[in-house]
């Protein structure tokens, strides 16, 4: 079996793993209530199960990096499938070092869960390992994205602490702002979480729709033709292209033409069913869960003291700050002073991460001199991985620019 085929089955593994791991963790707290021994004792056990199953899971996707460098000649990060999937292995690595510390089994449900959408999220993007374009032939992807992708590792802990404060402190039983508020940002989740599901689903039909798309010059003359093709049914047609293989849906509308990239409308595309998909799955829950998705969740943190979930959130956010200082920042660069002559461009993917990293600044100034804690540090340390996402996400599939490679 080739070294390939072996970090492919260790990933699916871990996958495998940490879903497991996760029905556990919810085990070990839902079904303490049912338990005839000692609640705690019920806790602590399938606690300890769902843990050594993480571990086996992060052990195998260990495996998964380690072969896949071999494989590849360069550290897995060079494209969304290996960053995203290298992120998962981060929050994971991030996950089993806190639990380690805090032993608090509800962790693993908010915590894992987050590094399996990841990990999902990674699996929609070809897999296949590619010859490094030249701008990242550099010893400096080795350490500036690893670097970067363990500062979000950290910061997705935070994220999730801060999410459990939310879910644990915030009133359920009439609606306010911040109930609408915390909905939305479980919306924000579910929008990636359909997405994924979304095209999973079609890429198993291969229903593909495809377009020849025309490329113009200043004049607004067409020069050449490319094809582009859509995995999910195609609501927005690139600008005046023709249709050369139908799929299950008419486009709808036409991109602007101020939308520049051959790529530009598919990923449009791909947001717009995103927002679609996750909407959908939410009216699906809250129908059948007759109540808000926070209200539904609240019953697996009120045992929790809330100090404990502000303290883990923050310091979390205080370790995972400076490594993403170094890695998204400081150590971007020095490579784009190396690879392009200038340490900063506004390329719309370094303007997010400086926006990542002002967002951080902001929240550590005002919790260490203003006394920003409990709630108000809850929703920051939540906002805060919110744009994290959004950089991942919709500065990778829809804005153009140097890091677009990114997004293929």
């Amino acid at each position: 079996m080739s070294l390939i085929a072996i970090s492919e089955w260790m990933l699916l593994a871990s996958f495998f793993l940490y879903v497991v791991a996760t029905i556990v963790f919810v085990l070990a707290i839902t079904g303490k209530r049912w338990a005839n021994r000692d609640p705690k004792q019920h806790e602590r056990r399938y606690g300890r199960i769902g843990y050594l199953l993480v571990l086996i899971g992060f052990l195998a996707q260990l495996t998964y990096v380690i072969t896949r460098w071999i494989a590849g000649g360069h550290s897995p990060t060079s494209n969304m499938f290996e960053f995203m999937a290298f992120l998962s292995f981060c929050i994971i690595l991030a996950f089993l070092i806190i639990y380690r510390i805090y032993r608090l089994t509800v962790l693993g449900v908010f915590v894992v869960p987050t590094g399996i959408i990841m990990l999902a999220y990674a699996s929609v993007f070809p897999h296949e390992i590619t010859p490094l374009i030249p701008a990242l032939q550099s010893y400096w992807l080795h350490i500036h994205v690893t670097t970067a992708a363990l500062g979000e590792g950290i910061l997705a802990v935070g994220f999730a602490a801060g999410l459990m404060y939310l879910v644990r402190t915030v009133p359920q039983e009439r609606p306010t702002k911040s109930t609408f508020w915390l909905e939305v940002v479980l919306l924000v989740v579910l929008m990636l979480v359909g997405f994924i599901l979304l095209v999973s689903v079609y890429a198993g039909l291969d229903q593909r729709t495809t377009f020849s798309v025309p490329q113009f010059d200043q004049q607004g003359n067409v020069i050449a033709t490319q094809e582009v093709e859509y995995v999910l049914p195609a609501i927005v047609a690139p600008y005046q292209a023709t249709i050369t293989q139908a799929g299950p849906l008419t486009p709808w509308l036409e991109a602007p033409v101020w939308m520049e990239g051959k790529d530009a409308a598919r990923k449009l595309n791909t947001l717009i069913w995103s927002v679609i998909s996750g909407t959908v799955l939410y009216v699906l829950l809250r129908l059948m869960f007759r109540k808000r998705l926070a209200a539904v969740l609240k019953p697996t943190v009120a045992e929790i003291d809330p100090d404990l979930l502000d303290e883990i959130s923050y310091r979390a956010i205080a370790i995972g700050y400076p490594v993403f200082t170094l890695g998204a920042l400081i150590f971007a660069m020095i490579w784009a002073a190396e690879a392009w002559g200038r340490f900063w461009g506004w390329d719309p993917k370094e303007v997010w991460a400086l926006i990542v990293w002002l967002f951080y600044s902001a929240y550590l100034h005002l919790r260490l001199s203003r006394g920003w804690m409990g709630l108000r540090s809850a929703w920051m340390s939540v906002i805060g991985f919110v744009i994290i996402l959004i950089t991942l996400v919709v500065v990778n599939l829809v804005i153009a620019g140097l890091h677009s490679y990114a997004g293929v």
